[in-house]
């Protein structure tokens, strides 16, 4: 008896250390262009009850999700939130909005060496100034127009469409193009303020989401994702990690399918955490920054249609919490095995 206590206390702090979390993926199987139809990518799917893993393709979706089960989506949209600017001196600036700060001011990310007051040139219609340098490595910046008036999100989105480039993640390796400007977006995008796609709705084409919507009940949520989903957990226990926090939305349709018995299916990682922070706190909308892993279990989620993630990530952490951490990593080398593509562009993993 005492043996198997200690077994399991060993299992309980593995499951918190960050390099349990690591497993090794070979660079050929991180996806740099998305599937082509949306739906032709492969899907993998685990039914915990049973223990079955089918193989599958994900036009084929709709024959494993349970008839009484309704669908969660994220709605965000993805915005151009990459620029390419010079300061005074003539050096060159990459900068990477990450959210909106109040009503004038955002946090960014900037890729060359800044000061406070240091001015950013977009071109003769748009430029930043930075205000503060914060310790974590962002930045805060107001954005002025040709008249030097301070732009909110609202009036700086033209200028985002005609100058910025689609946030493609560093791991993608590659310059964004035309065509990523639709697929880098799940079609059912509806409210700016995205600088990452929610992935696992990328899988979708309209008609396949219109088939959804004609035989299961679909409702939306907001969650505007941001760079922060691709920190990586640097602590070495994972419930030391700080985590970001992004801004959410839930409309009233939506919180009452969350408070009725009907089984839910999160359509990504970011419906589950907003969905799990409403059940926790009982706000609809704010800031989320729940931070699921197999000792923060959801609540709420029955099911999770996601991709497959970064190593040592909050969000292969959040996998963990449906499947448990040995399992996690037994279905990722089988996908490795069975040639899956991994993360944002990649293949994907339904859990029922």
């Amino acid at each position: 008896m005492r043996r198997k206590r200690l077994s399991n206390k060993k299992e309980v702090i593995k499951e918190l250390l960050t390099e349990s979390y690591d497993y090794t993926l070979p660079p050929e199987l991180i996806a740099k262009e998305p599937a082509s139809p949306r739906e032709s990518a492969k899907l993998m799917v685990i039914d915990r009850a049973g223990g079955e893993v089918t193989h599958s393709r994900f036009e084929e979706i709709l024959s494993f999700i349970p008839n009484n089960c309704a669908l969660i989506y994220n709605d965000t949209k993805v915005i151009k939130a990459r620029l390419f600017g010079k300061k005074e001196s003539g050096g060159k600036v990459e900068l990477l909005i990450n959210r909106p700060i109040g009503l004038e001011s955002f946090n960014v990310l900037i890729r060359g060496k800044v000061t406070e007051d240091t001015i950013i040139y977009f071109d003769n219609l748009l430029r930043a100034k930075v205000i503060k340098l914060n310790s974590d490595g962002s930045r805060e910046v107001n954005f002025l127009d040709s008249n030097g008036q301070i732009l909110s999100f609202e009036t700086l989105l033209p200028h985002l469409e005609r100058l910025g480039h689609v946030p493609l993640p560093p791991y993608i390796n590659r310059e964004d193009r035309e065509d990523d400007e639709k697929m880098y977006q799940p079609v059912f995008a509806k409210h700016e303020g995205a600088v990452a796609a929610p992935t696992a709705s990328l899988h979708f084409s309209e008609e396949l989401f219109l088939r959804v919507k004609e035989s299961r009940e679909t409702a939306s949520i907001t969650l505007h994702v941001g760079a922060g989903t691709f920190k990586p957990v640097e602590s070495e226990v994972i419930t030391e990690h700080p985590m970001h926090s992004e801004y959410y939305e839930i409309p009233q349709k939506t919180s009452s399918l969350i408070e009725s018995e009907r089984k839910i299916l999160a359509v990504g990682t970011t419906v589950t955490r907003t969905v799990e922070h409403f059940v926790r706190t009982g706000r609809r909308f704010g800031e989320c920054d729940l931070f699921l892993h197999p000792k923060n279990p959801p609540m709420r989620v029955d099911h999770l249609l996601t991709n497959f993630h970064l190593p040592k990530s909050t969000l292969i952490m959040l996998v963990a919490s449906f499947l448990g951490l040995e399992k996690t990593l037994k279905v990722y080398n089988e996908a490795i095995e069975k040639r899956y593509r991994f993360y944002s562009y990649g293949d994907a993993m339904l859990i029922l």
